[in-house]
């Protein structure tokens, strides 16, 4: 599909109509959701993608592209936070896990792997204490006789790290930079 003419032009339609909206969305992100949308169309009506391209509106993929960023943007409703497999947003285990981002990072020398793999161990291993990965063999066994979720909590807490600021996404930029890495897209 992604070698056509069709689907070339789709992506540059979209990307066209973005900048319309002053969103910026990287093409390989647009080239997903073209592909995504033209498969549920010709799945859902039953006929071959290249049939369904005449019911491609770049438009309405662009504005469904930038009504999505705007929500990620806008961090999403306060109530939607701490649901599975994410842990409360107040929790001091997750700002430990993201304040140790850059500190991970300078210690490796750059390696955004292990980087990646320390996080997701970390926050894993915090949600499964949580209860938020539902491991049946540990239902029963959070509190005094085994995970104590409000203890470790604690513990945590007081080391006294400054919890709200690691949600911040300009504070952990500049911890990030302060490093001595960025990220950048090219």
């Amino acid at each position: 599909m992604r070698n056509t003419k069709a689907f070339k032009d789709a992506v540059a339609q979209t990307l066209a109509e973005l900048a319309r909206r002053g969103v910026t969305i990287g093409p390989a992100t647009v080239e997903d959701s073209v592909e995504r949308s033209m498969r549920v169309v010709s799945n859902q009506l039953g006929i071959q993608v290249r049939s369904a391209w005449r019911y491609f509106d770049a438009a309405t993929l662009a504005e469904g592209l930038a009504a999505s960023l705007r929500k990620f943007e806008e961090g999403g409703d306060k109530e939607d936070a701490g649901e599975a497999p994410m842990p409360p947003v107040d929790n001091p285990e997750l700002a430990v896990i993201l304040a140790s981002v850059p500190d991970t990072l300078a210690q490796t020398g750059g390696d955004l792997f292990s980087v990646i793999i320390n996080v997701a161990v970390n926050a894993w291993q915090a949600g499964h204490i949580h209860g938020e990965d539902g491991c049946p063999g540990c239902e029963g066994a959070r509190g005094p006789s085994g995970h104590d979720w409000d203890a470790r909590m604690q513990a945590v807490t007081r080391l006294q790290p400054d919890i709200t600021k690691w949600f911040d996404r300009d504070v952990w930029t500049d911890a990030l930079t302060k490093s001595g890495f960025t990220v950048t897209h090219l």
